[in-house]
């Protein structure tokens, strides 16, 4: 008889994009076209459904380094979980331990995104399970690159040459919108045959002197990649990165395009092109605060210089003595002296033995003494 070997069911992990395909709402694949996805969300996203073919057993490690690895919906062996109630059912059965193992919790929630702008994907915290994966299904490195400052786009494990566009939006911006209408008035056109683009809403995160985390920004990124060769690299993604730029000068604030910065990438140049657009509301508001910024600047100065302001050498300062100046001013007292204590909290020249020399500093009323009670000085060093 022939010797079957049957392959390692163990080694199959949920953060693997070669074992998924998307498809369309009616279930068929969806074709590669003019779209595809950065590496982070060719892995189920938290609001995406999730298929398992009918009539077919699998075993698939769900390590994750999130506590819940959360999902739209989950169909497998015929049927259609869409509420954690039924789902929560599933996984106290018998099949559910053999069929997903590891230290990750699959949540079905049964909603949707909600918001037009787009939601992230959520699976940044496994990204480095995701690039492992890839790395590992093609020879453990990057393709070769004939770019000078190839990009690296957010949620995406390898760099490119291309171009990258990151958007800021408003409330007004619709993602599925935006994305038709640049694959109908711009991808379509025959020039453009070779470009792919990915857009989706990402978080960027925000960090304290480069080191620190922060928090993170949502953006909506816009990937583009060529099958050019050579020096013709990202030339085609490069042209239409312009293209899209002057489409957002022209419709952007009508879009919802508060901001958008270009960066490219490709073999004929030399270095990383950058380009950036801003709404004409939100440069105005630039310019008028700093043309308030410079009216307020220039009162200040105007009042200053006609003596309705007091002069800086005038204003109370705070004095903090050096402890070698405290200790010369104790041991060796200058000559006549009074025996005074400089306190660093109250800068007041003391006043003068004469009580009819002028002085330019102010003095307390006679009839009301202030006493300042200073921790650092024992009143029994001074005695007479």
């Amino acid at each position: 008889g022939e010797t079957v070997r049957f392959a390692d069911a163990e080694h199959h992990a949920w953060f693997d994009p070669t074992l998924w395909q998307a498809v369309s709402p009616s279930e068929e694949l969806e074709p590669s076209g003019h779209i595809f996805s950065v590496d982070e969300e060719r892995v189920p996203c938290r609001y995406d459904d999730v298929i398992f073919q009918p009539e077919t057993s699998f075993r698939i490690n769900i390590d994750s380094s999130q506590r819940v690895i959360n999902l739209r919906s989950i169909s497998l062996m015929g049927q259609e979980f869409s509420s954690p109630e039924a789902w929560a059912g599933y996984l106290r059965g018998p099949s559910a331990p053999l069929q997903f193992h590891g230290n990750g919790t699959l949540q079905v929630t049964g909603t949707s995104c909600s918001d037009k702008s787009g939601c992230s994907c959520g699976n940044a915290p496994d990204g480095h399970r995701i690039c492992a994966a890839l790395l590992r299904a093609s020879g453990r490195q990057c393709p070769a690159l004939t770019c000078q400052s190839p990009l690296q786009p957010l949620g995406h494990c390898c760099e490119v040459c291309g171009a990258t566009i990151s958007l800021d939006f408003t409330p007004y911006f619709d993602l599925q919108k935006y994305r038709d209408r640049l694959v109908q008035a711009l991808l379509s056109q025959p020039k453009y045959a070779g470009v792919q683009m990915a857009i989706s809403k990402v978080d960027k995160a925000q960090t304290f002197l480069g080191v620190i985390p922060r928090s993170s920004t949502p953006l909506i990124q816009i990937v583009l990649i060529d099958d050019g060769a050579g020096v013709q690299t990202g030339t085609a993604a490069e042209q239409l990165a312009a293209d899209i730029m002057e489409h957002i000068t022209q419709h952007g604030e009508a879009l919802g395009i508060s901001s958008a910065k270009m960066e490219v990438a490709s073999g004929s140049t030399l270095s990383r092109q950058v380009g950036s657009y801003a709404s004409s509301k939100i440069t105005a508001g630039t310019v008028s605060g700093l043309l308030f910024s410079l009216l307020l600047l220039g009162g200040i100065l105007f009042l200053y210089r006609k003596g309705k302001l007091r002069s800086l050498h005038r204003l109370p300062t705070l004095r903090v003595p050096r402890p070698w100046d405290r200790a010369e001013d104790l041991v060796s007292p200058a000559p006549g002296s009074d025996k005074g204590f400089d306190n660093p909290m109250f800068d007041v020249e003391p006043p003068s033995v004469d009580p009819g020399e002028e002085t330019g500093q102010e003095t307390a009323p006679k009839d009301h003494q202030v006493f300042y009670l200073n921790p650092l000085y024992d009143a029994s060093e001074t005695e007479t």
